[in-house]
């Protein structure tokens, strides 16, 4: 069963938040109760991993969807970057029966209801290709908080599968934290962007360190504190 969070639409994303902070602590508990799931020890963020998440099938058929969909990546504003994010990307259709299945899954892993969660998105990264350091949370000073605020707010929790291992680079590295963690294929990483607080977690930042050799393809699913749309 997923719960149920009701945010105060009102809420500061930049601030500490109860609502979100009890979205932290439901998911946080319900991973560390899961004896499938391992919690990477670093005092400053949760994030938890759980390895064979998806099998080599299911990891063959994603890459054959993102190969099918993926278009050079923009950032989150819109604009494009030839030096900060330099994948290719796009959005997997949510009726899509692998997907559902996915999507399915993680929500149950982490017990957030599939009405929070965005549209499951697809990335690539070739040889050389990166996503230079960054945060899931969307930063209330920015020009599209507003928009971001009146379509389910903050992003809480985030969930990330790798579908390939690489044969050498493509880590996901977390700079605040000093520590990175390298793909193998069919796990998921999970971690929250808030802190214990609910406020925005620096501590959250990461990148897509560079692939030296092979490909890396994840996907990544993005929660919300109220419903999205």
């Amino acid at each position: 069963m997923t719960a149920s969070f009701n945010a105060d639409p009102a809420d500061d994303g930049g601030i500490a938040s109860p609502t979100r902070a009890a979205i932290g602590d439901a998911v946080r508990a319900r991973l560390e109760r899961n004896p499938m799931v391992s919690r990477i020890e670093t005092p400053h963020l949760d994030i938890f991993g759980r390895q064979d998440f998806l099998s080599q099938d299911e990891c063959a058929g994603l890459r054959s969807l993102i190969d099918a969909h993926a278009q050079p990546s923009t950032l989150f504003s819109g604009s494009a970057n030839a030096d900060y994010r330099t994948s290719h990307s796009g959005n997997l259709s949510p009726w899509d029966p692998l997907v559902e299945t996915i999507t399915a899954r993680i929500c149950a892993l982490t017990g957030l209801p599939a009405a929070h969660g965005e549209t499951l998105q697809g990335q690539r990264y070739t040889q050389g290709q990166e996503y230079k350091v960054h945060c899931d949370y969307f930063p209330v000073a920015a020009d599209y908080w507003q928009r971001m605020r009146g379509t389910g707010g903050q992003r809480t929790w985030t969930a990330m599968i790798y579908l390939s291992a690489v044969d050498a680079g493509g880590e996901t590295h977390f700079p605040q934290c000093e520590f990175m963690v390298p793909p193998v294929e069919g796990m998921i990483l999970i971690w929250n962007n808030m802190d214990r607080d609910g406020a925005p977690n620096r501590f959250s930042l990461h990148a897509a360190r560079p692939v030296e050799r092979g490909t890396k393809y994840v996907v990544t699913k993005w929660f919300r504190e109220r419903p999205w749309r």
